[in-house]
């Protein structure tokens, strides 16, 4: 069979074939599926459209009974087989979305060198945590994390399918990971970054980078963009369950540089803003362009392309003082608030900043009142003191004022005032009583 010929459906392992019928002359699909057999591929034909009523979906099921009967038929269930043919089979029962590449990756790189051609029962807790040492002095903590949660996450695939027992004299203690970095361009940045942006051949991919800066989007949820999660009416662009992180259906408000942004990207007829290069399908990434903005800005080189694109949307609306974390938990789609966390203290310092300017307004109005109440004081008693005083007595009590004994009164009047009075209540009180007792001696009272 030619591969030329081959249309690969949207079902891991499924593609068709089109014939012209033998009756009528018409096209037919020819279903067939893909999958792998005692270590060596094995393509089989599943059945034609018309004649056998053969579907993606049914093409899918029967490869997925394929592979299930095959592996339970071949495989005793003992702890008898390496974690490589645990891998193998985790790979081929899991279908495409156990082959991510960065899974592929981790496990030849870091994991079958130690553990390929180890059994289950041949691992020890020690060898994971000398695993998770040698590691950590070459990758960053979350990578060494990803390495050991896949070991995990394979033996958990070996039990559940009842290959292996539990494996409980294993133990994974996973490295603290400090996954609250939050990014934050300054406004020349900023500008450096989308000036680099304008200069993109491709401005259609470009368009997808300046958008998650102004909707704080994450870049799957971007890329996967339909024409018809645009209410250019109502102002709202809607993230489907089934591309969303949390797999739950939002809404978020479109900005006025996000809906400058999408009216500018040319329609086509795909249903997607961002189409991919095969036809029904949407392109898969924009982190290029961001790493080539990214360098022409000058940003530092740990920043975070499209992660640090989101971070600065929300740092930038938290430090505002204008929006607060539940509003900021709502546009960032977060399903829970602990998320949003990693602003508050952006949030904090945005309330900080209100109550210094509330200070210094204050502060201000206080200086102002002092003045009018000291003037007004003044005008108030220059007549009292003219009537008793002259100038030239005024003029000899400032000298005294001015002199180290008038500086010492002065200094010292308001703590003499205060306790002056303290004794003037305690006299007062003394008084009081006094004539209380006499006014009873004579029946007043």
């Amino acid at each position: 069979m030619a591969s030329r010929q081959r249309q690969w459906t949207g079902y891991p392992g499924v593609y068709f074939v089109e014939k012209l019928q033998k009756k009528g002359g018409g096209k037919e699909r020819v279903y067939y599926v893909v999958y792998r057999k005692g270590g060596r591929q094995v393509e089989e034909k599943v059945g034609h459209q018309y004649r056998d009523a053969m579907t993606p979906v049914r093409a899918s099921r029967i490869r997925g009974e394929r592979i299930e009967s095959h592996v339970t038929c071949e495989l005793p269930k003992k702890q008898g087989y390496t974690l490589d043919q645990l891998w193998s089979l985790y790979r081929e029962i899991n279908g495409d979305k156990a082959s991510s590449r960065g899974d592929i990756y981790r496990y030849n790189n870091y994991i079958a060198p130690v553990f390929g051609a180890k059994t289950p029962d041949e691992m020890a807790t020690l060898d994971i945590d000398r695993l998770r040492s040698e590691l950590l002095l070459c990758l960053r903590p979350q990578t060494v994390k990803h390495v050991l949660e896949q070991i995990k996450r394979i033996l958990n695939f070996a039990v559940k399918k009842n290959f292996i027992p539990a494996p409980v004299h294993l133990q994974f203690e996973m490295p603290v990971v400090d996954n609250q970095k939050t990014e934050m361009m300054t406004s020349e940045q900023i500008s450096a970054f989308l000036s680099a942006l304008d200069e993109e051949q491709d401005q259609t991919g470009a368009s997808g980078v300046r958008l998650a800066l102004a909707t704080g989007m994450r870049h799957g949820a971007i890329v996967a963009l339909r024409w018809d999660d645009l209410d250019f009416s109502n102002g709202f662009i809607l993230l489907r369950g089934e591309v969303a992180k949390n797999g739950r259906t939002a809404k978020i408000p479109m900005s006025p540089p996000a809906r400058a942004i999408l009216e500018q990207i040319p329609r086509t007829d795909s249903p997607y803003l961002f189409p991919g290069k095969k036809k029904g399908t949407h392109r898969v990434t924009f982190r290029g362009i961001a790493r080539r903005a990214k360098q022409a800005a000058g940003l530092p080189e740990d920043f975070r392309c499209m992660h640090g694109l989101r971070h600065t949307f929300a740092s930038a609306l938290a430090s505002s003082g204008r929006v607060d974390l539940y509003t900021l938990q709502k546009l960032l789609t977060h399903s829970s608030p602990y998320m949003t966390q990693r602003y508050s203290h952006l949030a904090d310092e945005a309330l900080l900043r209100a109550a210094s300017v509330m200070g210094d307004i204050w502060s201000e109005a206080e200086k102002e009142m002092m003045k009018t109440l000291v003037d007004d004081l003044v005008e108030m008693l220059a007549p009292i003191y003219h009537k008793r005083l002259t100038l030239s007595d005024l003029q000899e009590i400032t000298k005294f004022y001015e002199s180290p004994v008038g500086k010492k009164m002065a200094a010292a009047q308001p703590a003499i005032a205060t306790e002056s009075m303290a004794v003037g209540q305690q006299w007062g009180m003394k008084i009081a009583t006094k004539v209380q007792e006499s006014l009873k001696a004579k029946g007043y009272l």
